[in-house]
């Protein structure tokens, strides 16, 4: 749900393209950015459920890592949803990214850094020959690939000769990626039972609900971008707000959009309730990494295993 009313700064739903109406996820942009202006930069996996913020996270990064790192020239940061039709093939996502880095500003004022892009058929090989003029020209792109777990659906085209070329490219320093995905990209390996060390050397940030000045920061958001505007939700609004959408950022966009909205049209609040908790239903709330419960999950039955085989010898040889 995404308010059209005037003035609403509240958007549930959908990625936040606006970058002064982002809050919060001050520890996780600066991990990037420090992992990004490494010595030897360090690539992302930002792990979390549904509606959780992935998506706006890596679009604010991509609309703003200029501002945080101290050379931007030297970085390229696109960002591209592999939900994307064209990323169902190999070829086509190497073309999507390609499209991606040549409407980017640097590049367009730097012909070094075009001319390999234009190369036909734009292919693996091309990719690549494209990845290594960007590092001799000093410049590191970085990668936000959202929604990575649409690439599996496809494994005659994402098999593990995919995987371990990006990987060369990372551990060669010639490329990073910041990648979202439900699950741990380990967990994906596991479940298609693939064999590329791509899925091994991760920084991985679980992302959860937001900081309790964060979810107040939001709640604060004012009905207009002019210096000096008063908040959109009056005191007794913000209140209702942090009740039902607690420090949810999906839950808090939608209760204060529904709040302003309700506001707005004469409402009573016990529609914009109830509506809330029709939506809601439909929201499961983070509760840690799936795939490291899983894992020790499976550390426990092995051991359980592995202690009834003991038993079961001992008693044989009692026997």
């Amino acid at each position: 749900m995404t308010s059209s009313l005037p003035s609403c700064p509240f958007v549930a739903g959908q990625k936040i393209t606006d970058p002064q109406l982002f809050v919060g996820r001050k520890q996780e942009l600066e991990l990037i950015t420090s992992q990004m202006t490494a010595l030897q930069p360090v690539s992302i996996n930002v792990v979390g459920p549904r509606r959780i913020g992935k998506s706006s996270l890596l679009y604010h990064f991509f609309q703003t890592y200029e501002q945080r790192v101290p050379e931007p020239k030297r970085y390229v940061a696109i960002y591209l949803s592999l939900q994307e039709a064209q990323c169902q093939s190999e070829d086509g996502f190497y073309q999507a990214v390609a499209r991606r880095l040549w409407h980017h500003l640097t590049v367009q004022r730097n012909p070094a850094l075009i001319e390999p892009l234009k190369v036909n058929p734009f292919n693996r090989l091309a990719f690549c020959a494209a990845m290594g003029q960007y590092k001799r020209q000093g410049v590191l792109p970085v990668l936000c690939l959202d929604e990575f777990g649409p690439l599996f659906r496809h494994p005659e085209e994402f098999g593990d000769g995919f995987f371990d070329n990006l990987r060369s490219l990372m551990e060669s320093g010639v490329l990073m990626l910041v990648v979202a995905s439900h699950r741990r990209l380990d967990f994906y390996q596991r479940r298609h039972k693939l064999r590329s060390a791509f899925f091994k050397t991760w920084q991985v940030v679980t992302l959860g609900e937001l900081t309790e000045a964060a979810a107040e920061e939001l709640v604060t958001l004012p009905a207009s971008r002019i210096p000096g505007t008063t908040a959109a939700l009056t005191m007794q609004e913000q209140r209702w707000v942090r009740q039902w959408g607690g420090r949810h950022p999906y839950l808090l966009q939608l209760a204060a959009g529904l709040v302003y909205e309700a506001r707005q049209l004469g409402q009573e609040m016990s529609w914009a309730k109830a509506e809330f908790e029709k939506e809601a239903r439909l929201v499961s709330k983070p509760r840690g990494d799936f795939s490291s419960r899983l894992d020790c999950l499976a550390k426990i039955i092995g051991g359980l295993i592995l202690l009834s085989l003991i038993v079961l010898v001992v008693m044989s040889l009692l026997n």
